[in-house]
């Protein structure tokens, strides 16, 4: 990717919350990872795959340098990833994600810190809901396994909403009545970048066809808030 136009999509980022980035990745990259999942058969909940990566294909796709590339120009040159979720959205797997943001982060060890909680363990890991300031070292990409179109449940966001800080269920249906959503809709191999705090959603898929996407987050750092360090999920 060209640098000026990774700029551009770095200034997105840090003024809208989120940027789509079309045409990332080819179509025998996308075929190629998926066609590696399938050979292992991974163990899948209705939505899709949690802690992606525990899995060989989805660890090395993290690190495919168009989405290195992306998380250091907006992170640090240190950004690494630490957690994946492959979303499987299908007429047989099909679900309605209300608006709300992403605010809780995987952790090695639990340390009781002000700011930080509440805590639970997920898959055997444990799991805090983070300061905003915390949530500001972390950007999430999403790759497109599949067209993400209007009518198969795009994600949709209010831009700039990641500006606002953490916000409660009171603040987020509010926003969400006054600022108009984007649809982030994006062809097979695109990319859209997201912070976690922008308030997003996506409806149920009114498609035949699925919607795979490869939900990738990193961080700036893997010490996210001393003692505190990221556990990779």
């Amino acid at each position: 990717m060209p640098y000026g136009e990774l700029m551009d999509y770095c200034a997105a980022v840090v003024q809208s919350g989120f940027a789509i980035l079309p045409d990332v990745f080819s179509e025998r990259c996308i075929d190629q990872v998926l066609r590696q999942l399938a050979e292992l058969s991974p163990r899948r909940s209705r939505a899709g795959i949690r802690h992606g990566l525990k899995l060989a294909p989805i660890a090395d796709f993290a690190q495919q340098q168009p989405l290195m590339d992306i998380a250091r120009a907006t992170l640090g040159r240190e950004a690494f990833p630490f957690r994946a979720t492959l979303f499987d959205k299908s007429q047989t797997a099909n679900w309605l994600v209300v608006w709300h943001q992403d605010t809780a982060l995987p952790l090695r060890t639990r340390h009781e810190l002000p700011g930080w909680g509440p805590w639970s363990v997920k898959g055997g890991i444990e799991y805090a809901h983070a300061p905003a300031l915390v949530l500001s070292q972390v950007l999430a990409l999403r790759v497109s396994l599949d067209d993400s179109t209007s009518q198969n449940g795009p994600l949709r966001v209010l831009p700039g909403t990641h500006m606002l800080g953490t916000l409660g269920d009171d603040a987020i249906h509010e926003l969400s009545s006054r600022i108009s959503p984007i649809e982030c809709t994006v062809a097979r191999g695109g990319v859209v970048a997201m912070r976690p705090l922008i308030v997003h959603a996506s409806s149920k898929s009114q498609a035949t066809m699925p919607r795979r996407v490869l939900h990738i987050e990193y961080a700036a750092s893997e010490l996210i808030a001393s003692p505190l360090q990221l556990a990779v999920a």
